[in-house]
């Protein structure tokens, strides 16, 4: 049985494309070994922009235990013109037009990158492969950032490693055109295009959190208000830790990224990492996993704070980090094997052997999961738990799992690519303009959205 506290709140457009195609190879469909393969695709070329450095894998400070990368942080329209799923269930991408009934064209759909090397993010269009703005998330530029999380607005908050959270504005209409106290919109127009800290009128707001290491970052859905369309009562979760201190966890308001609560987990004394991946579930609670051994699965109820732990199992070293439709986390991991936790039965299914990092769910019911021998994604059916299509991807390293809009399935290495998946017809277009990048959370919306059943209204 889980522990369960209570604690009280307290106060608190240039753009530039690089891109990519091929065909996957599709690995066998039963087992974590390789058992046959389709005609193999590869880049057609993998270019970094001019003036800029791409420091590859590079992670710096930090260490990937278990892994066969040195350096990880241990921690054109596509080929159809309308979406590759029904949408019928969940909202479109316009995200906060008053159009919810899914089924129709999304209005803007994003992939938020974290560049970690370099402390920028990057706003990638799903659709075009093109970079449309690259923004600073951290005053100092040293940042560190790895996780995003991507609202019902389609706006983004990113966590620094080395402490704070960013929001940045996906529209720009939206944006604050006196931010920086000038006339007119000043923002970023794409991965050449880095505006100096505080320019940029698109970023909204920055938090300072004086920890050593935060990670974990999740949106709650809010609420549309029918009058004016706009959603309302985002707040975004985050948890953040100094080694061998109690675990910290920070509710921020979106608006203004005041914190509007806080508090500690003092049972769990946090290592090196803390706490390490998170999500929501369809009742805004948060769910995150910690990193250190004795690894943790923790759930923050949003109503009043109370919070339950249970331990992961002792053979799985938890990394990746999702929450699927029906409201269960599951953890990828480097080491045991890929495991799903019930929260009704309080009991962990795990398929043993099958290792890999991000992973998230996509409409038809499948969770997908970034593998990483060999670097691709796995098929899992999230009913039966029965495995399927694994599609290898040419790169040497992975990291996050995300789906758009369109339901094309995202994979994000630490080299310079994000590979644009269509698991249907296993191909792949990769934009390769990322510099040091290091993302597996919610980098769309997409998972946000799943989990709230659509826009809540208010």
């Amino acid at each position: 049985m889980p522990l369960t506290l209570v604690f009280a709140t307290a106060c608190g457009d240039d753009s530039r494309g690089d891109g990519s195609s091929g065909t996957a190879t599709t690995l066998g469909g039963e087992t974590g070994d390789s058992q046959s393969s389709a005609e193999a695709g590869s880049m057609s070329q993998t270019t970094t922009d001019p003036g800029t450095t791409d420091p590859g894998t590079t992670d710096p400070g930090t260490t990937d235990p278990g892994t066969t990368d040195p350096t990880g942080d241990g921690d054109g329209d596509p080929g159809e013109t309308g979406p590759k799923f029904d949408l019928s269930q969940v909202p479109d991408a316009a995200m906060g037009n008053c159009n919810n009934g899914g089924g129709n064209e999304p209005e803007f759909s994003y992939i938020w990158v974290a560049n970690s090397g370099e402390s920028t993010i990057s706003k990638v269009n799903t659709v075009t492969l093109e970079e449309e703005g690259r923004y600073s998330t951290r005053p100092d530029n040293a940042g560190s950032p790895s996780r995003t999380s991507v609202n019902l607005s389609g706006d983004v908050a990113v966590a620094n490693r080395n402490g704070g959270v960013t929001k940045v504005v996906a529209v720009h209409d939206n944006c604050d055109e006196m931010t920086n106290g000038m006339p007119g919109l000043q923002t970023s127009t794409g991965k050449l295009d880095v505006l100096p800290w505080g320019q940029d009128d698109c970023v909204a707001w920055h938090t300072p959190i004086n920890q050593t290491s935060q990670r974990p970052l999740a949106w709650t859905a809010g609420a549309q208000n029918p009058n004016t369309c706009e959603i309302e009562d985002q707040f975004v979760w985050t948890t953040a830790s100094t080694s061998g201190q109690p675990l910290n966890v920070y509710l921020l308001d979106g608006i203004d990224g005041v914190i509007d609560s806080e508090f500690q987990v003092p049972e769990v004394s946090a290592g090196y990492f803390g706490g390490y991946g998170g999500a929501v579930n369809s009742e805004n609670d948060y769910w995150f996993i910690t990193y250190d051994t004795p690894r943790k699965l923790i759930k923050v109820e949003f109503e009043d704070l109370s919070y339950s732990l249970w331990d992961v199992p002792a053979e799985v070293c938890s990394y990746g980090f999702t929450v699927d439709s029906l409201d269960r986390p599951w953890i990828g991991a480097f080491c045991g094997g890929t495991t799903m936790f019930d929260p009704e039965t309080e009991q962990w299914t795990t398929l043993d052997g099958i290792m890999g990092y991000g992973l998230q769910e996509d409409a038809n019911k499948t969770m997908w999961l970034g593998t990483y021998s060999p670097p691709g994604i796995r098929a899992i059916n999230i009913e039966t738990m029965e495995l399927g299509t694994w599609i290898e991807l040419p790169t040497n390293s992975s990291r996050g799992v995300s789906v758009d809009f369109y339901g094309y399935v995202w994979f994000v290495d630490m080299q310079n690519s994000a590979f644009r998946v269509d698991t249907e017809l296993e191909t792949w277009e990769a934009y390769t303009g990322l510099n040091s990048p290091y993302t597996y959370s919610d980098m769309t919306g997409w998972g946000l959205s799943l989990a709230a059943g659509g826009i809540p209204q208010g």
